[in-house]
């Protein structure tokens, strides 16, 4: 049952939360072209396009920590000190893409089609450290789940 947990973890991890990063990076720069030309239909419904991924991909990736806590428990490691770490990273992650770069988003998207509305590339770079720091955040869970300080299996 512990390597179909695992693998289950895994896809979950590739499948839902590497659309969110690839798409939530590409947010800010679409965002950028869109003030550039507030009448550009084309650049809002990529914007759109781009939020619908992050928001979609951000609840199929509730998957990702279920299956998680599924792997750990069956293997037993639930108390081990790296994937405390790796549980506390992966809830800043995701208090960071529900709290800050979706609702940017969101009101980003509201504003793009008026002229002058927003603050153009002001909110741009702001989003775009939020999803820094986002994608960060999972790259470092990515990498405690590869290395796991402490492991018992020796890897």
């Amino acid at each position: 049952m512990t390597k179909l947990f695992l693998s289950l973890h895994v896809l979950a991890s590739v499948l839902a939360i590497g659309p969110v990063t690839v798409a939530a990076s590409m947010f800010p720069k679409a965002l950028r072209h869109a003030h550039s030309d507030p009448g550009d239909r084309e650049a809002l419904t990529n914007l759109r396009m781009l939020h619908r991924i992050c928001r979609v991909y951000a609840a199929i990736g509730i998957a990702v920590p279920v299956f998680g806590f599924a792997t750990a428990g069956s293997l037993g490691v639930l108390g081990s000190g790296w994937l405390i770490t790796s549980i506390l990273l992966t809830a800043a992650a995701a208090a960071t893409l529900a709290l800050l770069i979706l609702p940017a988003q969101d009101r980003a998207l509201a504003t793009a089609h008026i002229p002058g509305a927003g603050s153009g590339p002001r909110s741009a770079g702001r989003l775009a450290l939020h999803t820094g720091v986002f994608n960060l955040l999972w790259a470092t869970v990515t990498i405690l789940m590869i290395i796991r300080p402490g492991s018992t299996t020796g890897v």
